[in-house]
């Protein structure tokens, strides 16, 4: 006796039933720019696909096309916003990338900004890691700053992080790990900031010391809003390696909403490959990536 199955339930990975049809990737990607500045270009759909389906399967949605039935036409979209958005979002991130930046905030940032405000009693600089992804920036500058103010603090210090995904504020809150992630982190300064567990586990994971988790705090922020609700007095803000991803009118709008945070005589630093942005808006450039709010 043979039972008869429907095979409409049962597709091989990759199949029909797992495939974003390009019309829905098309309006899924009109979605995203509008919402967060990102483009997606069609090379992109295959990427898209892969980090989607695990929200599908949490949705208990079998397909795609089910799932963009759920976005746009139901009202799916505004509780599923984030959810896209967080599958959208490159979240590539690294200690000390990019190592000349942190370099300079040490030998010439710094020194220029406290020198400004010579004769102040423990002056406190404010900075800003605009793409916090993870952490690893916002704690990278964390370890830079600890290490100057010295014992006893010489100065104070604050760094904010933002970022649009909820998925890495979340991670970069925890301030936990993966062991190898920590090795472009000077040896001297993983032996002051970086805790490893008592007993060894297999998951060989670390966490960012309490002395540098007391100066950072993360916060949701998406770069396209029209206004951001943060000080506008910032000493140094980072901005690297995320305007590639934005058409070139929304990366200038982006540069300048973030300028007018700066305090006169603040720094703004862009990703190598971003140079050229902000060479062509006007700011004085230090070194490539590095620009100077003058008075």
């Amino acid at each position: 006796m043979t039972t008869a199955v429907n095979h409409s339930h049962f597709h091989p990975p990759g199949g029909p039933a797992e495939q974003l049809s390009n019309a829905d990737f098309a309006r899924m990607a009109a979605v995203v720019i509008q919402h967060t500045g990102i483009k997606l270009p069609p090379g992109k759909k295959l990427m898209i696909e892969g980090r989607l389906r695990k929200r599908l399967r949490q949705l208990q949605l079998n397909t795609f096309d089910e799932y963009c039935r759920y976005l746009f036409d139901g009202d799916g979209l505004k509780d599923e916003l984030q959810h896209l958005t967080d599958a959208v979002t490159t979240n590539k991130t690294d200690f000390f990338r990019e190592r000349q930046h942190f370099d300079i905030l040490r030998q010439r940032l710094v020194p220029a900004l406290l020198a400004e405000r010579r004769g102040a009693a423990h002056p406190k600089l404010k900075i800003w890691s605009a793409a916090s992804s993870t952490g690893a920036e916002a704690y990278t500058i964390a370890m830079v700053l600890h290490d100057m103010a010295g014992h006893p603090q010489q100065f104070q210090f604050a760094i904010l992080g933002t970022d649009i995904s909820s998925t890495v504020l979340r991670a970069a809150q925890r301030a936990i790990y993966p062991q190898e992630m920590i090795e472009p982190v000077p040896v001297e300064l993983q032996h002051r900031y970086i805790l490893h567990a008592k007993l060894p586990t297999a998951s060989r994971e670390v966490r960012i010391a309490p002395e540098l988790r007391r100066h950072v705090r993360f916060a949701h922020l998406n770069l396209m809003e029209p206004t951001y609700p943060i000080d506008r007095d910032v000493d140094v803000i980072f901005l690297r390696n995320v305007l590639i991803y934005f058409e070139r009118d929304t990366q200038e709008q982006v540069v300048m909403r973030l300028a007018s945070h700066l305090r006169p005589g603040g720094y703004l630093i862009l990703g190598h490959s971003e140079s050229m942005i902000g060479t062509s808006l006007g700011f004085a450039q230090l070194v490539p990536g590095v620009f100077h709010k003058t008075r």
